[in-house]
Order: C-alpha cells, then sequence, then structure tokens
C-alpha cells in the first residue's frame, strides 16, 4: 500500500500546489476566513463528505464514513463502536508584509502566509482526495479539521466547543496535526518528540500609571517611562534568577510605548510581552510571580501599574505511543533517514495542544526548506522572507492519509 498511496499523492501534487498559491497569494488572518473557506469547500465538493461549517468562525469539519473492515470485507451500515482518525489543518496568515518576491506572493497588503499554513490546507485538501479514494480501505471514519485562528486567536478552542471532536458521532479515537518550517532541518525533513513537544503560551498586558509634567522637572512629575524601562530589566533578572535553567521560561516584550514629544512626560507608559514555559508548574508560578514583581517596581517607585495576565495556549503534549506510531508511518513511507527526534521542546506554541489535551495524538513537523537553501542560515517561520517549498506537498498529502489508514485499522 505504502508505493500506491504515494503514487496517489503524487498524482494529486500538481492540484496541491495550485491550491496552496492561491491560498497564498489570497492571505486571511484571524477567526474570519471567508474566500480561504470557499476554496476548501470547492477542494472537497463531490468526494463523499459530509461537511459542517463554524458558527463562530469560517472553520470546515468534513467527516468521511470509510467503508472497510480490517477482514478485507466491507461496512454495511453506521457502527457506533467503529473507530475515529482526527486529522487537523491551520488556514490562517499572519500581519506580516510579504518580501520574497515569489511569483505567487501575497496581493494582500500588509498580509502573509509566513507560518505555512496555506500548505496544512492545501496538503490536507490532497489527502481528502486520496482517503476518499480508498474509502473501501478505511476500517472506520476520518474527521479533518480546517481551522482558522491558530495565530493568537485560538480557534481549536472554539472549534472544539463546536464540536469537532465529535463530529463522527462519537469521539475522535486519536487526532494528528503537521507543521511546516521554513528553517531547522534539511527539506522533507520529518521532525517528532514524545511528551513536551512545544511550550504553552501567555501574554502579558502592562499599564504603569505615573503624573504627566515637563521634560525639565522629572521631579514634579511621575515618569511611568523609566518604571516601564525598569519593568523589562526586571523580567529578564527574573527569569535567570527564579526559575530552573533546566525548567526554563522565555519572557519577551514586543511592545514599548509611551509619550507623544521628546520634552513631555506622559502620564502612561505601556507594555505588552510573550511568556512561554515547559512545564505546568512554571506556567502557575509565572501567573503569580509576574504580576506581583511588577506592581511591586511601580510601587517602588510611587506609581501604579494594571497588569494584565492571560493564559492562553497550554503545553503541547504528544501521546508517547501516538508518537512512536506515526514515527513508524514515516519511516514506513519514507525511510528512517527522514526522521529526526527533536531534543527539546520548541518554544514557539501551538493551539492544537487543546486537541491533545482531549484525545491521545501527536504532532509532527516537515522540513519544507528549498533544496537551494541552507537551513541554519533561512528564514524562520513569521519573517517576511519565510520560503516554504512546493516539493513537500506530496509529503504532506501522503503522511496524513497513511496516519488515518493505518490508525484505523489498528484501532478496528
Amino acid at each position: 500500500m505504502t508505493v500506491a498511496l504515494l503514487d496517489d499523492a503524487r498524482a494529486v501534487a500538481g492540484d496541491v500546489a495550485d491550491l496552496r498559491h492561491r491560498l497564498h497569494q489570497e492571505p486571511e488572518i484571524g477567526l474570519d476566513l471567508p474566500r480561504t473557506q470557499e476554496k476548501v469547500l470547492q477542494s472537497l465538493d463531490g468526494l463523499g463528505y459530509e461537511i459542517t461549517t463554524g458558527t463562530d468562525t469560517t472553520s470546515v469539519t468534513a467527516v468521511l464514513r470509510g467503508t472497510g473492515r480490517t477482514d478485507g470485507t466491507r461496512s454495511t451500515g453506521a457502527d457506533a463502536h467503529r473507530p475515529v482518525v482526527l486529522l487537523r489543518g491551520d488556514m490562517d496568515a499572519l500581519p506580516v508584509q510579504e518580501k520574497t518576491g515569489m511569483p505567487f506572493a501575497s496581493r494582500v497588503d500588509g498580509a502573509m502566509h509566513a507560518c505555512g499554513h496555506d500548505l496544512h490546507t492545501a496538503m490536507l485538501t490532497g489527502a481528502a482526495g486520496v482517503l476518499a479514494g480508498r474509502r473501501d480501505q478505511l476500517a472506520g471514519d476520518v474527521v479533518l479539521m480546517f481551522q482558522p485562528g491558530e495565530e493568537g486567536f485560538d480557534g481549536a478552542d472554539v472549534m472544539l466547543k463546536e464540536g469537532v471532536l465529535d463530529a463522527a458521532g462519537r469521539r475522535a479515537d486519536a487526532a494528528y496535526g503537521l507543521h511546516v518550517m521554513s528553517s531547522m532541518a534539511d527539506g522533507g525533513t520529518l521532525m517528532s518528540r514524545a511528551g513536551s513537544s512545544m511550550s504553552s503560551s501567555d501574554a502579558l498586558l502592562v499599564t504603569v500609571h505615573g503624573a504627566g509634567g515637563h521634560g525639565s522637572a522629572p521631579f514634579a512629575a511621575k515618569d511611568p517611562v523609566t518604571v516601564a524601562a525598569e519593568m523589562v530589566m526586571a523580567l529578564q533578572a527574573m527569569v535567570t534568577r527564579q526559575f530552573d535553567v533546566f525548567d526554563p521560561v522565555v519572557v519577551t516584550v514586543g511592545v514599548l510605548r509611551a509619550g507623544t514629544r521628546r520634552n513631555v512626560i506622559p502620564e502612561t507608559a505601556r507594555l505588552e510581552a510573550t511568556i512561554r514555559s515547559f512545564s505546568t508548574e512554571a506556567k502557575a508560578r509565572l501567573k503569580s510571580s509576574v504580576p506581583q514583581l511588577l506592581e511591586a517596581v511601580a510601587a517602588g517607585h510611587g506609581l501604579t501599574a494594571t497588569v494584565d495576565y492571560i493564559e492562553e495556549y497550554p503545553l503541547t503534549v504528544t501521546d508517547g505511543a501516538e508518537t512512536r506510531f506515526a514515527r513508524s508511518v514515516v519511516e514506513e513511507l519514507f525511510g528512517p533517514e527522514r526522521h529526526q527526534e527533536l531534543a527539546h521542546p520548541l518554544a514557539g506554541s501551538e493551539d492544537f495542544s487543546r486537541v491533545l489535551a482531549e484525545v491521545p495524538g501527536s504532532f509532527l513537523f516537515l522540513s519544507a526548506v528549498p533544496a537551494s537553501a541552507d537551513h541554519a542560515t533561512a528564514a524562520y517561520n513569521h519573517s517576511p522572507y519565510a520560503l516554504f517549498d512546493d516539493a513537500v506537498l506530496a509529503d504532506g498529502v501522503a503522511l496524513y492519509s497513511r496516519l488515518a489508514v493505518d490508525r484505523l485499522a489498528a484501532l478496528a
């Protein structure tokens, strides 16, 4: 079956690439992706899927009822005990101005598929066709989860609330996600890790409240700018002095904003940060210690601070058995040399973590670095220069398809 399935995936690679290019040229951000949803629905049309669309987001959930059995006979009807496998592809883009110069570059000013979600969507639609053609080999049902809003909008949580895990009429038994990378490893390399594989992510929003005044007389005002600057440094000191180096945290201040003129002390200053951690213990400690630290810094200078600590995506934890299974599929499809075990978790975060907290599964990474590029110096995901090679599209189609076929057979 391996050779035949790879042949099926390669046969649709041209159509998959065409869809990927059309998605890339017309990126959409957030939970409302009407043009992306339309392209996905067009690609699924006529394949025999039971399709529902989201009510709170432009999601697409597609269920394929397999007709095969492990004994080689055909299923004659619905069976509440037949297994279910879920495959996820996220669809949203980023607020990034593309600078790749590719012929199919984004036509939307200020928006780009800089994280490769266009590949995920195209590969999953390709797998939809391959699986539909092998319906009689599926010993259960497949749920395709086309998800908006992964980039900071928690689209997975929205789809969970809409019932994606039970879309087949019973809870999914296993779930798999795939993410392309524009660096990290040679193109075509597949990477996985059992257990903690990606960090959790929290948001920190801080407003420092002072008293405005003239730049020549700071003693007559309460300067929030210097306090905000001290907060930035205090956060970095906390990272190295309060947390175990072997259970690290990452605090990055991405927004620091204050004032209107250089000779005016403003009334407020604003900072915003992203906070990453790799254990539930560190995450819980950050939630209490960060506000306490920042409020104390402000109070030490006679000012106050409004600190909003917002818990976002939890730690992405893959199931050990499911990850070993996924690795075996990779090695059988492409050879053991194509797989690489990640030595440590990635500091990025994923809302697919919410799916994996409910259903055993795994999350894999696929390097899409062009053959002409050096993965060590290639632009990382989210860069306006990030490049993703179409050459991996057939591999993604084959992997999605084989994960579903083989896992259903094993579960049945």
